[in-house]
């Protein structure tokens, strides 16, 4: 049997957090890290592109800690990187907080430029799905035509407003430009996916787990 391999996810230290006075577990990913593959990555951050992203992240991360929403985090970012034109790929059942988002965004000398989910009108059985999927609408979510619709707009910056799980890997992979989050769909808990960890012993545990399909 492969022995099992332990990560951050696995720690109760949080020595990296500079509050432990680095006493780091045997696996830690940090102490037992590799130089070579710190290395190669530290080398990415050398790039000029790379780099004035990770400043304009620092810079937002200073000046809005704790006292900027995300939108406008995302903002401040898209000014502080030289950006003009943003991109919204939203799930048509947050089209209103699409349209809200656009709205602060516009009032910060933004151009905003969207594509809902179901740009196209696309049957699912169109791309051989099972019709079975109909069950929750005939017409397929279509993030790679998002993606490609915002690619010919131009858009600098890309927000994803509340598109489903896989969509949203899916519209990450075609869009030329960079991809932020602003809202993350989740239906169950008012989109706040943190609710059920944090309450995964109790209020949503048998829905994290499956219990309820036993």
């Amino acid at each position: 049997m492969e022995e099992k391999k332990f990560s951050c996810v696995d720690c109760m230290v949080n020595g990296c957090g500079e509050d432990e006075g680095g006493r780091y577990p045997e696996f830690c990913l940090t102490s037992c890290l590799d130089e070579g593959v710190k290395a190669r990555a530290m080398q990415y951050y050398q790039e000029e592109e790379n780099f004035k992203i990770m400043e304009a992240a620092a810079y937002v991360e200073c000046e809005g800690y704790c006292i900027w929403p995300r939108v406008r985090e995302i903002a401040e970012f898209a000014k502080r990187m030289g950006y003009h034109k943003i991109g919204i790929a939203s799930c048509i059942g947050l089209i209103r907080e699409a349209r809200a988002a656009a709205e602060i965004l516009r009032s910060h000398g933004l151009e905003v430029y969207g594509a809902a989910c179901k740009v196209g009108a696309v049957p699912k059985t169109e791309v051989g799905l099972d019709p079975k999927y109909n069950r929750v609408g005939c017409n397929m979510c279509n993030p790679v035509l998002q993606a490609e619709l915002l690619n010919e707009a131009g858009t600098e910056l890309n927000v994803v407003v509340g598109l489903c799980v896989g969509h949203d890997s899916l519209f990450i992979k075609y869009s030329q430009a960079l991809v932020t989050t602003l809202v993350t769909k989740d239906r169950v808990t008012g989109h706040n996916p943190a609710a059920a960890l944090y309450n995964m012993n109790s209020y949503f545990g048998s829905r994290v787990f499956g219990e309820e399909q036993k």
